[in-house]
């Protein structure tokens, strides 16, 4: 037993801590730049903006702006920024490619690819006069992205595991896969308006109760995820933080649901929260699970010599 370690990724230069934290500010950046496109479609501002990618042919609209043009156009802003906020991400990741893991470099292109896509489906919602499917596909990806984000900074993070983890990687696995899907769903509610044709006149049923029907799936894997870490013997103390901030999540997501769903989506900060909460908590999944797949025992013979195993003089200590 004296040749088991566990993870081999327990000390980081500085130019990794540098961009770690740099990919934990854009992700925060990615989850208000979603709250505020929720905004945007719920104050129904989503073509306030008439034409791409300026807004009434110029860069600032100073005298059409009011609040729904201002909301469209700052998403828009935030939206550009983002992108060349990945840009540098990029080319930091290739200047530091000694310093850095071998794959960050890559998994940052991966980054940009879905902005680049993001954008082509943003251009696409205005263009197509928010096309239910484009506006559906536009949230899932910046979900993906957001998602992304999270799991190049945590797979950053220098975290020596207890080895306890088990199946419960894969559990949180499935209970991020399934709020993924609840919240393509939700989306699609939202972009086709199907609460209140719904209500009103008994149209798109079928997809509001798919959501509705959605929410129990996601919910059960998520509070098996907070079971289970409870039950496990040893667990990561950042891996029960996470856990437990996960199950306070689906709870408050569950209650925005309902307020929502009983009020017919006229509080608007009601929606927004509700879009907003179920982001945090797809990415509180992702780290989970990013964290535990590398919380696992390895033995010390199959170590190999990283960037990031190099002595540093930062003083950081593993997660």
């Amino acid at each position: 037993m004296a040749d088991i370690a566990f993870t081999p990724t327990t000390i980081a230069s500085r130019p990794q801590i540098w961009i770690r934290r740099y990919v934990f500010a854009m992700a925060g950046l990615t989850l208000f730049l979603m709250a505020l496109g929720s905004a945007t479609r719920v104050m129904n501002a989503g073509l306030a903006c008439p034409d791409w990618p300026l807004c009434y042919g110029s860069v600032l609209p100073s005298q059409q702006m009011n609040l729904q043009v201002f909301l469209e156009w700052f998403h828009r802003l935030i939206a550009s920024s983002m992108g060349l906020l990945v840009i540098a991400l990029v080319a930091a990741s290739w200047w530091y490619r000694r310093s850095v893991p071998n794959w960050l470099p890559w998994a940052a292109l991966g980054a940009l690819s879905l902005v680049i896509v993001q954008g082509i489906l943003g251009g696409l919602t205005v263009t197509q006069l928010l096309r239910f499917d484009i506006v559906t596909a536009h949230l899932g990806t910046g979900l993906l992205f957001f998602s992304t984000l999270i799991a190049i900074g945590c797979c950053l993070i220098p975290h020596q595991g207890m080895g306890s983890v088990g199946k419960l990687r894969w559990v949180s696995l499935a209970a991020a896969v399934l709020i993924y899907a609840q919240s393509i769903l939700g989306a699609l509610v939202a972009s086709r308006w199907a609460l209140h044709q719904c209500l009103a006149g008994a149209k798109l049923c079928t997809v509001m109760n798919s959501h509705l029907i959605g929410v129990v799936p996601a919910t059960l894997a998520t509070l098996t995820t907070l079971v289970l870490a409870w039950r496990t013997p040893a667990l990561h103390p950042a891996l029960r933080r996470l856990a437990n901030f996960a199950g306070g999540l689906v709870v408050l997501q569950i209650l925005l649901g309902v307020a929502t769903f009983k009020l017919h989506l006229q509080i608007e900060p009601l929606t927004v929260a509700h879009q907003a909460v179920g982001a945090s908590l797809l990415g509180a999944l992702v780290a989970f699970t990013v964290l535990s797949l590398r919380d696992a025992p390895v033995r010390l013979a199959d170590r190999r010599s990283t960037p990031a195993e190099r002595p540093s003089n930062t003083g950081e200590q593993p997660a």
